[in-house]
C-alpha cells in the first residue's frame, strides 16, 4: 500500500481528530482547575451558615456559636448559627442536603439525622449516606433522671416501680427516633419494663415538662440536666456511660444494673454532598484548633463535654460504626415513628 493510499489517510485523520480532541479536553481542564483550586484556597470569603436542627438553648445550639466565633475570628468572615428543628431533627439535615456544595452551608448534628433516620422512617427528603463528613466535634455523657415525685432513689428501685405500674410511667424525648427515644427503648427492653412515650419538638419544651411534673422520666445529656439537679428540680438516678465519671464517681451507671447497656451521644459538623474534599479537610483543621484554645477548652469543661476534633475520614469511619449500632438497637426494640 503506498503513502497515498486512502485508507492511511483515513487512519491518520482519525488519529488527528483524536489527538486534537484531548488537546481541547485537557486544555479545558487546565482552564478549569484555576477555578476550583481558586475557589477552594479562598475559602471561605463570605458568609457560613451553620444549620442546627433543635430549638435554641441545649448545648447541641451553644456549642456551634462558641466554635463559629472563633472561626469567625480566624478567617474574617461572619458565621452565623440558625435553628431548624422539626421532624426528629430531619428538616435542618435536609435544608442543609439540597444546599449548594460550596462550604458556606454547614450542618451541626446529634447523631439522629445521620444514623438512625435511614433504618427508623420510610421516606426521608435527604440521603444521610450523601452527606460530606467535616468532624465529630464532641461526645457528651448521658443521664437518667425522675421527677422528684417518683417514688425511686436508685436506678433498681425504679425499675421494680415501673415493673409494678406497667404503661403508666410517661417518658420524654426530641421526637420518634431520637437517641434519647432509642436510648429509652433500649432501656425498658433491657430492664423488661413498660413506659409510655410523649415527644416534644426538642429537649427544651420536655425538660420543661418533667421539671412541672407532667412527665416523669427522661434521658438527657448531663449538660442539660446539671443544674437541675444541683437545685433538687430533678434527681439523678444513674449515668449512661459505659463507666463512672472520674468527675462523678459517686454516681452509679445503668450497667452497673443492666450490664453491657449504655448510650453516649455525639456531635458532628457535616457538609452537603459534593462539597470538595479540600474544603472539608479545612474546615476539619480549622475547628480541631479551635478546640485547643483555653477559652474554648474551659467553655467545653463546664459544657461536661469531650472535645474529639478528627478527621473527614474519621469522622466517616465512626458514622458507619454508630449506623451498624443504631440499626440493631431499632431492630431489636420494634421502635418505629407511630
Amino acid at each position: 500500500m503506498n503513502a497515498r493510499s486512502p485508507w492511511r489517510a483515513l487512519t491518520l485523520s482519525k488519529n488527528r481528530g483524536w489527538k486534537i480532541g484531548l488537546a481541547l479536553a485537557f486544555a479545558a481542564l487546565l482552564a478549569l482547575a484555576p477555578t476550583v483550586a481558586s475557589a477552594q484556597v479562598d475559602y471561605p470569603n463570605r458568609t457560613i451558615k451553620i444549620i442546627v436542627p433543635i430549638p435554641p438553648g441545649p448545648v447541641l445550639d451553644v456549642l456551634p456559636r462558641v466554635v463559629g466565633e472563633k472561626l469567625a475570628a480566624q478567617w474574617h468572615q461572619p458565621v452565623i448559627v440558625e435553628n431548624r428543628p422539626g421532624f426528629a431533627q430531619n428538616i435542618g439535615a435536609e435544608a442543609v442536603f439540597n444546599a449548594n456544595p460550596d462550604g458556606y452551608t454547614l450542618l451541626f448534628t446529634p447523631p439522629g439525622p445521620l444514623v438512625i433516620s435511614q433504618f427508623f422512617y420510610p421516606k426521608l427528603g435527604f440521603d444521610p449516606t450523601a452527606f460530606v463528613p467535616i468532624t465529630v466535634l464532641v461526645t457528651v455523657p448521658a443521664t437518667f433522671v425522675v421527677n422528684p415525685k417518683v417514688p425511686a432513689s436508685t436506678l433498681q428501685e425504679f425499675i421494680a416501680y415501673a415493673k409494678a405500674n406497667p404503661n403508666k410511667i410517661t417518658y420524654g424525648s426530641p421526637g420518634a427516633g431520637s437517641t434519647p427515644q432509642l436510648a429509652m427503648e433500649k432501656f425498658q427492653l433491657a430492664a423488661g419494663i413498660h413506659l409510655v412515650h410523649v415527644p416534644y419538638q426538642g429537649l427544651g419544651p420536655a425538660m420543661v415538662d418533667l421539671l412541672a411534673g407532667h412527665i416523669d422520666v427522661m434521658i438527657d445529656n448531663l449538660s442539660n440536666v446539671a443544674p437541675h439537679i444541683s437545685d433538687g428540680g430533678l434527681r439523678l438516678l444513674a449515668l449512661t456511660t459505659a463507666a463512672r465519671l472520674p468527675t462523678m464517681p459517686e454516681v452509679p451507671t445503668v450497667s452497673e444494673v443492666l450490664p453491657g447497656y449504655e448510650h453516649q451521644d455525639w456531635f458532628a459538623f457535616m457538609a452537603p454532598p459534593k462539597t470538595p474534599p479540600a474544603i472539608a479537610t479545612k474546615l476539619s483543621l480549622a475547628i480541631a484548633e479551635t478546640l485547643k484554645l483555653p477559652d474554648v477548652a474551659k467553655r467545653l469543661d463546664e459544657f461536661m463535654v469531650t472535645p474529639v476534633g478528627n478527621s473527614p475520614a474519621e469522622t466517616a469511619a465512626w458514622i458507619k460504626r454508630e449506623s451498624d449500632r443504631w440499626r440493631q438497637v431499632i431492630s431489636e426494640s420494634g421502635a418505629s415513628p407511630n
